[in-house]
């Protein structure tokens, strides 16, 4: 059975691109053939990683869904035999949910023989309660048939209130059997390992392609080596991926 990995989360700039671009590396790593598709119609991120090959789909026009254009997303997903990966912007969040929630988008994937893994990122910082609003709406709104995974995000801070972690939370204790797995992004000394895995961000290239980029020194390559690593046994450990 396919997956189709929808990463969503209605606030802006907290690292859904970078959680789609992580997928998709794994899914590389790990041998499988993947789809990877943007449909953020203000800033196409995930689609400026071009050693991922990403489609770029605009599903929005005029804040309203673009039938046709998400009727083409269908399509594709019903035409593939391998893993999809879906970006989707904070612009694009309410109505694409309203979409997807009205005609029971879920049920079609199922139909088609597919498995609907909704992928949400929560922060530290000043956007924690957002993002964590965001997380529980997803699991409000959405049907049983769609598997959660949350991601955990530290750049700006770590995820705690109250002196409560993010599973001791009451938006996860209530709602933690819909939840598949949570996997943590490791926290990084800013002047080391911050410093090169933001570098490689701004250039939107993937581990490998830095990981085997000459121009960069030893030690660059050797941190952004151990951290892939890293990253990529804890999406492992989660096995749903």
């Amino acid at each position: 059975m396919s997956k189709i990995h929808l990463v969503l989360q209605g606030k802006g700039g907290v690292g859904k691109s970078l959680i789609s671009a992580i997928i998709a590396q794994f899914k590389k790593f790990q041998q499988e053939n993947i789809t990877c598709i943007d449909t953020d119609p203000v800033n196409s991120t995930f689609a400026s990683y071009k050693h991922l090959n990403v489609k770029t789909i605009k599903i929005i026009e005029n804040d309203e869904i673009n039938t046709r254009s998400f009727d083409t997303l269908i399509e594709l997903i019903a035409q593939t035999e391998c893993d999809v990966i879906v970006d989707n912007g904070a612009s694009s969040f309410v109505p694409l949910s309203s979409y997807i929630i009205q005609n029971s988008i879920a049920d079609i994937i199922q139909e088609l023989g597919h498995e609907l893994i909704v992928h949400t990122v929560i922060t530290g910082g000043q956007a924690q309660a957002d993002t964590l609003h965001g997380f529980v709406s997803l699991i409000n709104q959405y049907p049983d048939n769609c598997l959660f995974v949350v991601w955990l995000n530290p750049y700006w801070g770590a995820i705690e209130a109250e002196g409560k972690s993010f599973e001791n939370m009451k938006a996860y204790i209530v709602n933690k059997e819909r939840i598949s797995a949570v996997i943590t992004l490791p926290t990084l000394k800013k002047e080391t390992f911050g410093r090169d895995f933001e570098d490689m961000l701004r250039d939107k290239k993937t581990f490998d392609e830095s990981i085997n980029d000459e121009s960069l020194t030893i030690m660059n390559r050797q941190r952004l080596k151990m951290l892939k690593t890293e990253i990529f046994k804890t999406i492992a450990s989660a096995a749903i991926i």
